[in-house]
């Protein structure tokens, strides 16, 4: 019995939207994967938790967060190939648009028009930069989109134990958590312990934060995008620190199955290399629309299956539009992942044999704009498995079979028990 592991990525929108995607998207093939299944909903890190997606994901994968996760900016060094040793901070970051003045953000995500040929040439600028003095150096990369890695290296050791400059995402311990409300402008990074590490480390966030503002307003690639009236990507915001990769054991260890993930972004890659996940990587840029990428993505899922015990697959799509308030954008993103990526599987597979998981890493809500702490729906689909349900949803699966899993961790182990029931 193989295993087929898909999270989509923000879809659900909660039970408190005035209209819910899951509930009015035209998805058959989904939907028909739900008529032989063990439903519920799940908390995918933990009750009153609005997570980010690597939190989130690590959780999905039998992870207890509060053990194993040490901030989102190690995974995403780990995924970009960014050298991180003992001693050294790792921040995810962000390109972003904002008012020099006042500091005010404009768009934390550039509008989402940053190409990754652009921010490639705009972290040239940043890549290097020596500072307190020559006392510390910073390596930035640019990944996919707006998204880019930070790692802080000095002479002495550094602590992750500081705020994020990204106001949208607050720290508790090493978890950021999404905020429903906040002040909408670069924040300042602050120490959250009292050591002399934490208050440095602040401080060079601060002054990289700082001399980027001054770098990027007029980069060329900047003065371009304002000559066609496009945003300037004219500043870096930060979240996330981390100072060390996950203790985590393999996942084949964990559970005794042969793990593949196919994933597209570096935190994902950066998440399988910690836990020792063999990676197929998908070039989101080599695909000129988003139906491509999600056939590429079915057709990699299936044959790694050929030589694995469980695929993991990340869909990325619903999140986006949540994020941007746009319900029909949503609502098409699901359907384009249930006819290019679900069809494919459900014509190619045999059912009888894989055992097939489908939920998400948290609620986007559309009308919120922001990741949420509702539960999300959870299905382990399989045609000798009882639940009949009408289709894929956070409201239909309310009172299923699996009950309210307080913890995303805890769904592999249930996961790995069905099989040895059905095989």
């Amino acid at each position: 019995m193989k295993i087929l592991y898909v999270v989509l990525d923000g879809a659900p929108d909660g039970f408190n939207a005035p209209r819910r995607v899951l509930d009015e998207a035209y998805k058959p093939n989904l939907d028909s994967l739900a008529s032989a299944c063990l439903s519920g909903l799940m908390y995918p890190v933990g009750p009153g938790v609005a997570p980010e997606s690597d939190v989130a994901v690590m959780s999905l994968l039998g992870y207890d967060p509060q053990v194993y996760y040490t901030g989102r900016g190690p995974l995403e060094a780990l995924g970009a190939g960014v050298s991180f040793y003992e001693g050294c901070v790792a921040f995810r970051a962000n390109f972003a648009t904002v008012d020099r003045e006042t500091l005010r953000i404009i768009d934390r995500r550039v509008g989402r028009s940053l190409s990754s040929w652009e921010a490639r040439e705009i972290a040239k600028a940043l890549d290097g930069m020596s500072l307190s003095g020559g006392e510390a150096r910073a390596v930035f990369k640019a990944t996919v989109g707006h998204r880019a890695v930070l790692v802080l290296c000095g002479g002495r050791k550094l602590s992750a134990s500081v705020s994020n400059s990204d106001p949208a995402y607050e720290r508790r311990g090493l978890i950021s958590v999404a905020l429903k409300t906040f002040e909408n402008k670069v924040a300042e990074v602050k120490p959250l312990e009292d050591t002399l590490e934490a208050e440095f480390t602040a401080e060079l966030a601060n002054e990289f934060t700082r001399r980027a503002l001054e770098i990027l307003e007029d980069h060329a690639v900047n003065k371009e995008r304002e000559a066609r009236g496009l945003p300037k990507a004219n500043a870096v915001l930060l979240r996330d620190a981390g100072d060390r990769r996950p203790p985590a054991e393999p996942i084949s260890g964990k559970f005794g199955l042969k793990f593949t993930a196919i994933a597209e972004m570096p935190v994902e890659i950066g998440i399988a290399r910690a836990l020792s996940i063999n990676v197929e990587s998908v070039d989101v840029e080599a695909y000129a629309s988003k139906p491509q990428l999600l056939e590429a993505e079915a057709l990699k899922s299936i044959e790694a299956l050929e030589f694995s015990d469980a695929v993991y697959v990340h869909l990325k799509g619903p999140d986006e539009p949540g994020h941007d308030g746009d319900f029909e954008g949503k609502v098409r993103a699901v359907e384009d992942i249930d006819r290019y990526f679900f069809k494919i599987v459900l014509d190619k597979l045999d059912f009888r044999n894989v055992l097939v998981i489908v939920t998400s890493d948290h609620s986007t809500p559309w009308n919120l704009k922001a990741h949420s702490d509702d539960p999300v729906p959870v299905m382990i689909s399989h045609p000798r498995l009882g639940d009949k349900r009408r289709r894929f949803s956070e409201l239909e699966f309310k009172g299923g079979s699996l009950g309210l899993i307080d913890a995303g961790y805890k769904l592999l182990p249930t996961v790995v028990n069905v099989v040895r029931d059905l095989s």
